[in-house]
């Protein structure tokens, strides 16, 4: 029973329905992502136009707009590369395609392996937007929300404001030593009182716990994310999992173009020297640019020395026939 199965198993993997169904899954899938890519990009080019137009911030990493280009950029030239590559039958691309996935999942796991250095990252820069917050009117809105979401203030703790001009405890004016409104506690069914953070950098912890968010947001979430065990798994797997899909399918597809290599030398032939052959000996009409579309025969011949012979009695026989 076991050998039969594997039998059955080796006898899908050679079918052709196992071969075009993995190459067009592929392919739609490669093609999907590059649209998606595209549509990243376009947004992000949007953004940053918009943000050089209206540029006060320096921190190129703390602008939306060039995460969205970074991730555009990526999401389109790993999915181009593997739609060609599918298309084609080339394993150089298909294995472009797994280093480039796999590269994306580990620099998504890293940060799990270095959680504290990460926090100092995040930290330096959520400080660095602090410092011009209102000067960049989309971190502004992003760090608004986050506080006012997760009920926070700061990066590390509320005090982290005291890096910003305007908050500064030793300047003047009504935004001095305070923090800004979103750090604020909400009441319900009350009037949102934008100078309900005054002074409060001069105040203790306990002190304010009734009045604003003492805890950092980088603290914040990641308790938000422990505690909505449900809602962490979602987003996770909705990172992973198409990921994870086109690495697998990559790999299959990879895998089943070195099985028709090894077995007709008609897929990515190795180079002739390794059986002394030249490119002379080689007819390579439809290999196409890349010398990878294969077919029916192969590219190389079996007994490239008997070949020649034959030609030339060929040669002979139609100069006999000529005469006569």
């Amino acid at each position: 029973e076991p050998g039969r199965a594997a039998g059955m198993g080796r006898t899908c993997r050679d079918s052709h329905f196992y071969y075009y169904g993995i190459k067009f899954a592929l392919s739609a899938y490669s093609t999907l992502f590059s649209i998606l890519g595209l549509l990243i990009l376009s947004v992000g080019i949007y953004a940053e136009v918009e943000r050089q137009r209206h540029k006060t911030l320096e921190g190129i990493f703390l602008a939306p707009a060039v995460l969205l280009l970074l991730l555009g950029i990526t999401v389109f030239l790993v999915s181009f590369v593997g739609m060609v590559g599918s298309l084609r039958d080339n394993r150089t691309l298909l294995r472009m395609v797994r280093v480039g996935l796999g590269l994306c999942l580990d620099l998504e796991f890293f940060p799990n392996f270095f959680g504290s250095q990460m926090n100092e990252v995040f930290h330096s820069n959520i400080q660095e937007g602090i410092r011009h917050y209102y000067d960049d009117l989309d971190f502004k809105n992003i760090l608004d929300f986050v506080q006012e979401k997760f009920s926070c203030c700061g990066g590390d703790e509320f005090r982290d404001w005291e890096v910003n001009r305007y908050h500064w405890c030793n300047g003047s004016g009504a935004l001095a030593c305070g923090v800004p409104h979103s750090c604020c506690v909400r009441a319900v069914s009350r009037v949102v009182n934008t100078l309900c953070g005054y002074r409060a950098l001069d105040k203790e912890r306990l002190e304010l716990l009734g009045t604003i968010h003492v805890r950092g947001c980088i603290h914040a979430v990641g308790l938000w994310l422990k505690d909505n065990f449900q809602a962490t798994l979602a987003i996770v797997c909705s990172l992973l999992l198409p990921q994870v899909l086109g690495l697998a399918m990559a790999w299959l597809h990879w895998q089943q173009l070195d099985e028709i290599r090894s077995r007709l030398d008609s897929v990515d032939f190795p180079p002739p020297g390794s059986r002394d052959l030249s490119l002379a000996s080689l007819d390579l009409r439809g290999a196409g640019w890349c010398w990878c579309l294969p077919r029916e025969g192969g590219y190389i011949p079996v007994n490239p020395g008997n070949a020649q012979e034959e030609e030339e009695e060929e040669e002979e026989g139609a100069g006999w026939a000529r005469k006569a």
